[in-house]
């Protein structure tokens, strides 16, 4: 019998707050961080989340004293601080970080390559700053990181390689990424609308986010999900499009549903990518039929936060740990009528719901795809 895997706590930072307990207020209020937002110069402004920069360095001269970070390495240190405060880092602790591109914003104006730019130097500086003994992982697949990293502690802790890890995920806006979407004219004009018949693209966001994972839970621990299966399928169509029929997704969601032994019928909510383009909502509807689970309550939470690449998979999954704990849905937002051709219970409004199992999923470029199926303990 496999060695069981627990999410037993978690942190996250984004233009909705702080700490989880704020992003969650904001969340029931129908908050969202999307808003017009002039990022490039000689561009018009557009739809994207964007952190509060002074905002942010206030948090972070409140809880640190060295100051000698990059933005987005200040993301990083505020969401994992509260974890590594609470639970104890030994010689067999792994240090997972998801990234895709890092600290992109290095390169801006530098005729030489900083050392700073390499993933891999992120982690370890990271990692070196709250004394990780442990060689950092880094977990670099397009949209799906953040769900992959979190089915690599999986994996590696049940392989006993390691008891227990610190999953970190995170992306911030830079015009290098504002430029590859637009190269792609994937970005919406408004405020994106998943699944909607008048949907026209994505917003950009910006998001880090932390989660403890074990296999060895304290009993006093607050509270207790299980990483019940996993998978990740790239189903190689195209560089940027998924593929019509839904394979990878659907490949990926039946392998984790089968590790996890969950039907279809058990599954009570789907937090899914939802990117708010054509094809990929489409992909989506398409794949979750064939897995019968087109009578889920699903949302998409990127009308909230936007497209925090790197760092939505673990963003959205702690936002679905949150709806099991408070036993409430939170609606699609900007979903009003469906646009996608085949049926999906979008969810429109807050409700009551008894949240057991969650099926968690993600796609991205090059035609990744990944799932994983989570158990309120």
């Amino acid at each position: 019998m496999m060695k069981e895997i627990y999410i037993t706590d978690y942190n996250c930072i984004t233009p909705l707050g702080m700490s989880v307990a704020d992003n969650w207020n904001a969340l029931v209020q129908n908050q969202s961080g999307v808003a017009l937002h002039k990022i490039i110069e000689n561009q018009e402004a557009f739809y994207a989340s964007v952190i509060e920069t002074e905002k942010l360095d206030t948090e972070f001269t409140n809880n640190f004293s060295d100051q000698d970070f990059t933005r987005l390495e200040k993301m990083f240190l505020l969401s994992l601080k509260p974890l590594v405060e609470q639970h104890n880092i030994t010689d067999q602790t792994a240090f997972i970080l998801s990234t895709t591109k890092g600290n992109i914003s290095l390169l801006n104006n530098q005729s030489t390559l900083p050392k700073g730019v390499f993933l891999s130097a992120l982690a370890q500086k990271i990692a070196a700053f709250f004394g990780f003994t442990t060689k950092p992982i880094v977990v670099s697949n397009a949209c799906v990181s953040g769900v992959m990293a979190l089915a690599v502690a999986k994996n590696l802790i049940q392989a006993g390689k390691y008891k227990d890890a610190f999953v970190i995920a995170g992306d911030e806006i830079t015009e290098f990424v504002i430029s590859g979407f637009n190269s792609f004219q994937a970005i919406g004009t408004e405020p994106c609308q998943p699944y909607d018949k008048n949907r026209n693209g994505i917003n950009i966001g910006e998001a880090t986010a932390a989660a403890y994972v074990t296999g060895e839970p304290a009993e006093n621990e607050k509270f207790r999900f299980k990483i019940l299966g996993d998978s990740a399928i790239n189903d190689a169509n195209h560089i940027s499009g998924p593929s019509r029929t839904g394979d990878g997704l659907y490949a990926s969601i039946r392998n984790a549903m089968t590790e996890a032994k969950v039907n279809a019928s058990e599954i009570d909510f789907i937090s899914a990518h939802g990117t708010a383009t054509i094809y990929n909502d489409e992909m989506e509807a398409v794949a979750f039929n064939r897995m019968q689970l087109q009578n889920v309550p699903l949302n998409s939470m990127k009308g909230y936060y936007g497209h925090c690449l790197g760092a939505s998979g673990l963003l959205e999954s702690i936002i679905s740990m949150e709806s099991a704990l408070h036993k409430t849905l939170i609606p699609s937002k900007n979903f009003k009528e469906s646009g996608v051709s085949q049926p999906l219970h979008i969810i429109k409004e807050n409700q009551s719901a008894e949240i057991k199992y969650i099926l968690k999923t993600a796609s991205g470029f090059g035609g990744c795809n990944a799932a994983i199926v989570l158990e309120k303990c």
